[in-house]
Formats: C-alpha cells, sequence, structure tokens
C-alpha cells in the first residue's frame, strides 16, 4: 500500500449558485490528485468572500464565525488524514469525506444492522423464523424507546449492560392479551436472535467487539407433552360426528405415525411418493423450516390414510394427498378433539411430531441416530430432547433385569447342590 500521499484542502464559494446575494460554502479534499467536495452548511455574502485568502474579510462576529467554522472542518479533516495514515489504513479523498460526515463503520447503528439482516434472511429463511426475527425487532425498538428514550443507537455503544438491560426489560414486560410475562425461555429466545444479528454485525466489522462474548444462556428443562399409546389408540378409533372432525385427526394421526410437520404435509403430492430400496412407498420431501432431505417410509397406519383420501374432493381439486386446512383452524378444531375424546393435554398439531419421536418410535426400540434422521434434524442433540425414557420401558428393563437376577441365583443354588 501505498505510504506517502499528497493531501490538501481548499475552501470555496459556489458563485453558480447564488441566492440573495450568498452563495455556499465548501471543503474540496484532494487526495494523491482525486478530490471531493464537502458542503458545510454555511453560507456567505458573495462580496464578503476573500478568494485569495480563502476566507470571509475583515473582523465582524459573522466573519470570525464563518473563519472558526472554516479553521475547525480544516483541523477536523487533518485529523482524519492524519488518523488513516497512522493505522497504516487506506486514504482516499471520498473515505475523508466518509469519515467527516460519520458514515463510515464505526458509525453504524443497531437501525442499520436490523435492516441490513432483514434483507439478508427475507429469501433465505422459513416464513415462520423470519416472523420470530420480527417479534424479537419490535420488543428491541419498545426497549430502546421505553428504556433509553430513543429511536437507534451506534453499535459502538453495544456492551454487556446493555445485554443484561435488556434481558430484564423482557423478563417484566406483559405481551399484550398474556395473562402472566413471558417465560425464561422465551427470553432467551429473543436474547439469542439479537446476539445473530449483532454476530453478524461483528463478521461484517461494523463493530470491532463482540458485546456477547461474555454472555451465556440458559435455558429451563421443559418437559415436551406427547400422546401415550392409549390416547393415540383412543384417538385413532373414536368415531366424529363432524367430518371436519374426522379429517383433522386423520391429518394429526398420519403426522404421528410420519413425523412430518403440518407445513410439510399440506405440500405433499403424489411426487413424494417413491418406492424405496425395501420395494415399500417411502415419502421423499424437504423440510420447509430448514431445507434438509426427510425420507420415511410409511406404515400402514399412514398408508391406510392416503389411501382415504386419495379420491377426496379436496385432494383432488389441490392435487395434494391430504386435504388442506389452515395452521389456525387445525389448531381450533384439535381442542374439539380433545375434548371429545377425552384428551386433558394441550393437543396441537406439533404434539403429533413428538409423538412419533417418542411413542411411536423411541418407546419400539428404535434407535435415536434414525429418529433422528427421520424427523430431519440437523443435530442429534435436538432429537435428545425427545429421548425421555417412560415409566413403561423402566418397567419393561427392569423386569428384564429381574429376571436375569432370578436366573443367576437359581444357576448358582444349582451348582452348590
Amino acid at each position: 500500500m501505498k505510504s506517502s500521499h499528497t493531501f490538501t484542502i481548499l475552501f470555496w464559494i459556489n458563485k453558480s449558485r447564488i441566492t440573495d446575494g450568498k452563495a455556499e460554502l465548501f471543503a474540496r479534499v484532494t487526495v494523491d490528485g482525486r478530490r471531493t467536495n464537502l458542503g458545510l452548511k454555511r453560507k456567505i455574502e458573495v462580496e464578503r468572500w476573500d478568494n485569495k485568502a480563502k476566507k470571509a474579510f475583515g473582523n465582524s462576529a459573522i466573519a470570525r464565525e464563518i473563519n472558526n467554522h472554516i479553521e475547525s472542518v480544516r483541523v477536523r479533516l487533518y485529523d482524519i488524514y492524519q488518523e488513516l495514515k497512522y493505522n497504516g489504513e487506506l486514504i482516499t479523498a471520498q473515505l475523508i469525506k466518509a469519515k467527516y460526515n460519520g458514515e463510515d463503520d464505526n458509525s453504524k447503528t443497531l437501525q442499520e444492522i436490523l435492516a441490513y439482516h432483514n434483507r439478508k434472511i427475507e429469501n433465505t429463511l422459513a416464513a415462520g423464523t423470519i416472523r420470530n426475527f420480527e417479534v424479537t425487532e419490535n420488543y428491541i425498538n419498545r426497549y430502546l424507546k421505553k428504556k433509553i428514550k430513543t429511536t437507534d443507537i451506534y453499535l459502538r455503544q453495544l456492551d454487556y449492560k446493555f445485554i443484561s438491560d435488556f434481558e430484564t426489560f423482557l423478563v417484566g414486560y406483559y405481551p399484550v392479551g398474556h395473562p402472566k410475562a413471558m417465560c425464561h425461555n422465551t427470553v432467551m429466545k429473543h436474547l439469542q436472535r439479537l446476539r445473530k444479528i449483532i454476530t453478524l454485525a461483528y463478521h461484517l466489522e461494523w463493530i470491532e467487539k463482540d458485546p456477547f462474548i461474555r454472555w451465556k444462556p440458559t435455558y429451563e428443562s421443559k418437559q415436551r407433552e406427547f400422546l401415550s399409546v392409549n390416547e393415540l389408540s383412543n384417538l385413532e378409533t373414536y368415531t366424529f360426528p363432524l367430518e371436519r372432525l374426522d379429517r383433522v385427526r386423520d391429518l394429526f394421526v398420519f403426522s404421528c405415525y410420519t413425523g412430518i410437520s403440518y407445513a410439510d404435509i399440506i405440500k405433499l403430492t403424489s411426487d413424494n411418493i417413491v418406492l424405496g430400496m425395501d420395494r415399500s412407498r417411502w415419502i421423499v420431501t424437504k423440510r420447509q423450516k430448514t431445507k434438509t432431505p426427510v425420507k420415511v417410509p410409511l406404515l400402514d397406519k399412514a398408508e391406510t390414510i392416503l389411501e382415504k383420501y386419495a379420491e377426496h374432493a379436496v385432494t383432488m381439486v389441490s392435487g395434494t394427498l391430504l386435504p388442506v386446512l389452515t395452521n389456525e383452524k387445525i389448531n381450533l378444531y384439535l381442542k374439539e378433539i380433545a375434548d371429545a375424546v377425552g384428551i386433558k393435554k394441550n393437543l396441537t398439531f406439533h404434539m403429533a411430531r413428538h409423538t412419533f419421536a417418542t411413542t411411536v418410535t423411541l418407546s419400539n426400540g428404535v434407535p435415536i441416530e434414525t429418529v433422528s434422521k427421520l424427523l430431519g434434524h440437523t443435530k442429534l442433540a435436538t432429537t435428545q430432547i425427545y429421548a425421555r425414557v417412560l415409566d413403561k420401558k423402566i418397567s419393561e428393563d427392569m423386569e428384564i433385569l429381574r429376571q436375569k437376577l432370578n436366573n443367576s441365583i437359581i444357576e448358582k443354588t444349582t451348582s452348590n447342590r
């Protein structure tokens, strides 16, 4: 990189645009023969400008104010040049202008990285994930407005205290329509999303230090609900008087035996059915959420549901394997279904995926690595959330151990005779 530069600062007035006898004042910065102009947001009467000395004539209050401003601008521009030179950075007239106007990376703000992040994810993440980031952004803006009394701050102002205070704000915040403040894990999720956004700013070199470097998320262990064998059986065999409830039950049960989420189920077509290496039918698709490939062999109960709707009026029109309903209506109807069947749990469609992981596969001896692939998880740790040891499995395993111990005692008694 070039070690020496030519650097000049020239002050001038723009006589081509004179209004009421006044012209705008400019500074011209030239580095290595390339120049740029800076508007100084001052006007001076043309007759008061000394074109030779490049300053205002006389010693009047107006002249002194103009000349003091010119000198302060000169000092600021020279300081910027010297700073760039001292740091061994690239020096250009445009860069000096940007730093003078506060347009360099050190002046990037929180709102700028939020906007950049939104543009970055709009075509790369699932709609649900984007909505989650929007919710977090809303809380960030509420915090700025209510606690810091501003709408934006410089990224360089972010520190551990900002994170800690934002966490405290979230802990005490009562979302509209909710009877209580958000839970600890929800707070952690919002902070994690903020961390991803700020980490992006760090990688873009918009900030020199990562304020999250000492922050560690903590999560409270939550038991994910699922249907037991009896609850699933009761749901499967219950006769519903309303066709809409029967249809929703079938969609839910289909997910219980495939592990496929609702967002992916409603997009399944005949193109997603292939003949597997075992000569049975498989569903081959991609998770909308992560774009991860998913291959699931069809169990008999899932096959039966597909056959039921093969010539259904809705699927014939939509071209999908199963009749489509909105997610809002699905979860609303599941509340009716739970009441009818006598299920006391908070029945949501996502519980079907939990049921597949726990009741249908893991409880029946399917290895967790296989379950992870079937669910389309990118990390085994995600699947391990479902890997709870059920009371029934504990009982079965202990019975096997009891029999082995008893047999061992009998064998020893026999051998001692």
